[in-house]
């Protein structure tokens, strides 16, 4: 017949660790949990005792405790485009030096999936959701009824009555085609992720708008979805049309990506040819050959902001607005 041990690893209780360490309750807590120092000796005592018990700390009490489950939800429109996973990891940050744990999602762009995932955060009793929606306005009522607290983050406009976070896509597409036309280039089109509806992008708008301003006719647009093989499409039919202008505004990373490729299976040249400015500050802007010149999201800032809005004091919900910054590369020009 076994022998058992004192207690059980599916069993073991804090009061059992604190027995073996030769410690109270209290200081097991502290060690666990992070909440207080303890000396080198103590602390190295109860983690083996932690480790020979095989002792998990209990989440659900310890949530019922605090009033808090000490967790937070992030979902985004997906996961494979670095611009979104820079955005996680940099809000995963900010949450974790408030002590919070984030449990991040996507919804594959698509707004059913975005509600599914939404009321499934909402069950595993997150303490709020930063949410990077795929609309500019999502009905969130069910989440208000729970009590949920919500951010709107990578939003640029804002919205009625919530706290939400953006950059202003205006002043970056100002930026970019500002230093397109100050290298001379006259001729400036636009490929656009999304397709044309009641709202227009900002970034299209901030483009119409410098060109305006400087005097210049607007050149091509081309659409397409904000990914890769949306921007190679488009660079496609663009080259196939014969109507490539001497510069192009690209609203995001990953569509540069897919221009570049088009261009270079074309042998059109970048910035020869064609001079490309992009969006976002990604690391695909630093890692594409030539390296795109890019409107930079400060994403730290970003993410700093939505978290002191859902975690600080209580305030009035506004809408905070971070500026982009211009990073040079090679596919301007400059």
């Amino acid at each position: 017949m076994s022998r058992s041990s004192p207690a059980s690893a599916s069993r073991a209780t804090r009061s059992d660790v604190a027995r073996l360490a030769g410690v109270s309750p209290a200081v097991v807590s502290y060690v666990v949990n992070g909440t207080k120092r303890v000396a080198p000796a103590t602390e190295e005592r109860v983690r083996d005792a932690v480790a020979k018990l095989g002792y998990r700390a209990n989440p659900s009490a310890r949530a019922l405790r605090l009033g808090s489950t000490e967790m937070l939800g992030m979902l985004t429109p997906t996961s494979m485009n670095p611009y979104f996973a820079q955005l996680a990891h940099e809000v995963e940050v900010a949450a974790a030096r408030r002590g919070y744990l984030v449990i991040t999602s996507s919804s594959d762009s698509s707004i059913a999936t975005e509600r599914v995932q939404l009321e499934q955060l909402a069950g595993r009793l997150v303490d709020g959701i930063f949410l990077c929606s795929t609309v500019s306005e999502p009905d969130l009522r069910g989440l208000d009824i729970a009590g949920i607290p919500i951010v709107m983050l990578n939003n640029s406009a804002g919205v009625p009555d919530r706290d939400s976070v953006g950059v202003d896509l205006l002043h970056g597409a100002h930026l970019a085609v500002e230093h397109l036309a100050g290298h001379g280039y006259e001729e400036i089109g636009i490929v656009i992720g999304g397709t044309t509806g009641d709202e227009e992008d900002g970034r299209e708008t901030g483009w119409r708008e410098s060109l305006d301003r400087l005097g210049l006719p607007p050149g091509p647009i081309v659409r397409g979805s904000f990914t890769p093989e949306g921007g190679y499409d488009a660079m496609r039919r663009l080259i196939r049309s014969g109507a490539v202008p001497r510069a192009l505004f690209v609203s995001s990373d990953q569509m540069g990506r897919g221009v570049l490729k088009a261009a270079h299976e074309a042998n059109v040249r970048v910035p020869e040819d064609v001079a490309i400015v992009s969006f976002d500050g990604s690391l695909d802007a630093a890692y594409s050959w030539p390296t795109l010149t890019t409107v930079a999201q400060p994403l730290d800032e970003m993410a700093e902001a939505a978290v002191e809005a859902l975690l600080g004091a209580p305030h009035e919900r506004v809408h905070r607005v971070v500026e982009a910054h211009l990073v040079i590369g090679r596919s301007c020009g400059c």
